[in-house]
């Protein structure tokens, strides 16, 4: 029964929607049959909106000035109309007024102005009595006419699905919408502004790979017509980072995109973007440090303070960050006694009982990462670093000196999502290859996920490469701290997503 209802209601909305847009195809048709292009190429505005506002004073001085943008409200028929025009960097009040305009422009605007059209207005600005910055209107001109109407402007886009397809209507009439891609912009520039001073040169590689590596990931694969071979979609850039490395580069970083075929969850998105800087001559520890400093400097950057608030709690980054063993979390978190010595079976029967599920090719580490992830990651709430990896969680990290079960790598966990991984990049070929042979029989076993041998990096390994330290940044993850976001589609614009009428999740 509900569904019929609702299925009603859709009818109805689309009835309204197309009798709207019929009215408005009238309209248009007024404009033309008036001699009036309805979507000019030309624009004689010569200030944003922002900066007449910001700079009301000198513009006001002007006998009059010419102000583009979207018309987002009207209010007023007959002898006094107002509208609040917005161009993207700020809102400016107009006012058509029956003994300042011409009769046939003011009715003009009367028979054919929608809210959502774009116009350009020219005439002097003022205050009105209630100190409202307002262009008096002496002469418009359409500039693109709206055929269909925007979202009620209190309410937007209630469901989140439609804020994520219809992102340029969230982005407009959401403020908070927009603002969150503000912050992610900020994040880069912020970033990239970071190494560019640190001495880092920024490079772009290849997102199409014959063989793609650098991660535990399953990729897309597609195919290359005149070459005849299947390429891959980059699940990481960092094998071609490395290898600049070993090419004469020290300190290397590139911002881009990654594809990874998997799940999509609150945190998971096929295409999403990734930093990813090396450094020569560093290690982990050092990284660790830097990237401490960095982070601290970015909330306080973009942020404006010290502090950030995240799922209702205050997330404070005037302190040092905290440092914490793998397997102490596990002990503390998951009640795990002996985690280094657990079997794959005993591994397995616990996963069982927190209600973790394991497929037949999971590896021992992917069942402990599974229940890290479930039993002590949201608990790290404050900033924290997670030192001393088993060594099988990645074939690219160096062994400890100490102790050669673990890798020299770190995790900064904030707010219970993982937002930077980094480690002292392995350096040594044999090594390499011998992690390559333990990778590719974890493939053979039923893994997809597994970074496959890639004999075109080894070669330029067995050149040299220099030590170094490798640190990856999740951007979206990073955005979601620092906008209080808890769903990553949120921040970022437009989201992977079936096609609209597909039923296949219903």
């Amino acid at each position: 029964m509900m569904r019929i209802v609702l299925f009603c209601s859709e009818l109805k909305r689309m009835a309204s929607l197309e009798e709207i847009r019929n009215e408005r195809i009238k309209k248009l048709h007024v404009l033309r049959d008036k001699g009036i292009n309805p979507y000019p190429s030309d624009s004689f505005a010569t200030e944003s909106l922002g900066e007449i506002v910001s700079s009301f004073i000198k513009f006001s001085k002007k006998k009059t000035i010419t102000a583009v943008g979207r018309v987002m409200a009207i209010r007023g028929q007959g002898a006094v109309i107002f509208f609040d025009l917005n161009d993207g960097t700020g809102t400016l009040q107009g006012l058509i007024k029956k003994d300042e305009i011409d009769v046939e422009v003011r009715e003009l605007f009367i028979d054919t102005v929608d809210i959502g059209d774009f116009i350009e207005a020219s005439g002097p600005l003022f205050l009105t009595n209630r100190k409202e910055k307002t262009i008096l209107v002496k002469k418009w001109r359409m500039l693109a006419k709206s055929l269909r109407p925007l979202p009620d402007k209190w309410h937007g886009l209630q469901d989140t699905e439609e804020r994520s397809r219809r992102r340029y209507l969230d982005t407009l009439m959401s403020p908070e919408g927009k603002d969150r891609f503000l912050v992610r912009s900020a994040i880069i520039k912020f970033l990239r502004s970071v190494l560019d001073t640190a001495g880092y040169l920024e490079v772009e590689t290849p997102i199409l790979q014959v063989l793609a590596g650098g991660a535990n990931a399953e990729p897309f694969i597609t195919h290359h017509n005149t070459l005849d071979i299947n390429l891959a979609l980059r699940i990481a850039p960092e094998l071609y980072l490395k290898k600049l490395l070993v090419g004469g580069f020290s300190k290397v970083y590139e911002i881009g995109r990654n594809f990874r075929n998997e799940g999509i969850d609150v945190t998971h998105n096929p295409e999403f973007t990734m930093l990813e800087f090396y450094e020569s001559y560093s290690n982990a520890e050092k990284q660790m440090v830097f990237v401490e400093e960095t982070m601290k400097s970015l909330v306080k950057g973009v942020i404006g303070k010290n502090s950030i608030t995240y799922g209702g709690n205050t997330i404070l980054f005037s302190k040092k960050f905290a440092v914490v063993a793998f397997f102490d979390l596990l002990k503390q978190y998951a009640l795990i006694s002996h985690p280094a010595d657990m079997t794959r079976e005993e591994l397995k029967l616990k996963a069982a009982r927190l209600g973790i599920e394991v497929v037949s090719g999971d590896s021992a580490e992917k069942i402990i990462d599974n229940i890290y992830k479930k039993t002590c990651r949201p608990k790290l709430v404050q900033p924290t670093f997670i030192v001393d990896y088993p060594v099988g969680f990645s074939p690219f990290a160096k062994k400890k000196a100490d102790d050669q079960r673990l890798i020299d790598r770190f995790q900064l966990v904030i707010g219970g999502l993982e937002v930077v991984n980094a480690f002292s990049e392995l350096n040594d070929p044999i090594d390499q290859r011998e992690r390559y042979l333990e990778q590719d029989k974890k493939r053979k076993e039923g893994d997809p996920e597994v970074s496959p041998s890639d004999e075109e990096y080894l070669e330029a390994m067995e050149y040299g490469m220099p030590p170094a330290g490798g640190v990856g940044i999740g951007i979206e993850r990073l955005t979601m701290l620092l906008t209080d976001t808890h769903n990553i589609r949120e921040v970022i614009l437009f989201p992977t997503m079936r096609p609209r009428g597909d039923q296949r999740d219903k």
